[in-house]
């Protein structure tokens, strides 16, 4: 059969303005494994409260990080799309969860190049429900609804991959170059405590009480939390990193609901507060710089560790379209496509 690749990433609204920013909000916020709640419940937190404030909020965010090709995510997807099919053979197509590159656009373009069987791989590294497993519902429902024939096999995510460890560990080892640090903190994109319990598969290990994510357990194959720690510790040993000098926290919560700690924010006024000067931040959750890299954690978190007592600050970019990650991707693609071997 013809093969082809599918790479999905978040997606971004079309301007940094509140008219485009709300109908990006509102795809995103009303998907039921992001706001996870009654759908009743979903629509009058999302339609009558977040929304009647947020979008003029966000899109003085986005316009402080918009270039003038346009959102920043899509620009670094496109140009590592790109790379990756430079190094192949096959067609890849590039898709969006939220926003008008839709998942079916780019199934349908796929479709058209006369394929039906597809790699698809959610850009993200780790397994949440609000994020790769949302991602892998969305593109087999338009695949089941549009594209009958086509048959879709998804990569795992790859957060422990040996090879993806060392492409990451060496951008990190780059971006501290001419940097003395003090501390490193790697920051994660945050999610509700109950996403972790919802998407354990026995229903009993994880309980978010330090212990159980250095359990080992087949729940650790959908364990965000775990998954995050785990890159941690990678990384942390690749590089040979002092642990006194390495932490890992959550950002971006929503709501009043319990949410994986310790958040970001706090760790930057902790931080600061214990005599740490020199902060790097690395933002392992995404592949691709975002708003939530470049404005909530290279601008906002650079004021808020300084505001608190800090002295240097960094943010370590995401793998972007770096030649190794788009070479490693190209490899991960090959060997799906002649052996139909999947990483590990």
């Amino acid at each position: 059969m013809p093969k082809g690749v599918l790479l999905i990433n978040l997606g971004s609204p079309d301007s940094p303005t509140p008219k485009d920013v709300k109908p990006y909000l509102d795809e995103f916020l009303m998907d039921e494994r992001v706001i996870d709640v009654n759908p009743i419940l979903r629509n009058i937190i999302v339609r009558g409260i977040i929304l009647n404030t947020r979008p003029k909020r966000s899109a003085k965010a986005y316009a402080k990080i918009w270039r003038e090709e346009g959102s920043p995510l899509i620009i670094i997807s496109e140009r590592f799309t790109e790379k990756v099919r430079q190094q192949t053979n096959i067609p890849v197509a590039l898709g969006m969860r939220y926003g008008s590159m839709s998942i079916k656009n780019a199934l349908q373009q796929l479709n058209d190049q006369g394929v039906d069987d597809a790699l698809l791989v959610p850009l993200y590294p780790h397994y949440a429900m609000s994020s790769y497993e949302t991602v892998v519902v969305k593109a087999m429902e338009d695949q089941e609804n549009h594209f009958p024939e086509m048959k879709l096999t998804t990569l795992p995510a790859f957060y422990h991959n040996a090879d993806y460890i060392k492409v990451l560990s060496k951008s990190i080892k780059e971006g501290l170059v001419d940097f003395d640090y003090d501390h490193i903190l790697f920051s994660y994109h945050g999610i509700p405590e109950r996403h972790i319990r919802k998407s354990d598969p026995t229903k009993f290990h994880c309980k978010i009480d330090g212990k159980c994510c250095s359990t080992n357990s087949v729940a650790h194959h959908t364990c965000y939390r775990h998954q995050c720690y785990a890159t941690t510790e990678l990384v942390k040993k690749e590089l040979g990193l002092d642990p006194k000098k390495i932490s890992t926290s959550f950002q971006s919560r929503l709501g009043s609901d319990p949410w994986l700690q310790p958040f970001t924010d706090k760790e930057f006024e902790r931080l600061a507060e214990e005599g740490i000067k020199k902060l790097a931040v690395i933002t392992p959750a995404f592949v691709s710089d975002c708003l939530e890299t470049l404005e909530e954690i290279a601008m906002e978190g650079k004021e808020e560790f300084q505001e608190a007592g800090g002295v240097d600050f960094i943010h370590i970019p995401c793998l972007n379209d770096r030649d190794d990650w788009a070479a490693l991707m190209s490899q991960w693609i090959k060997d799906w496509q002649t052996e139909e071997k999947l990483p590990v």
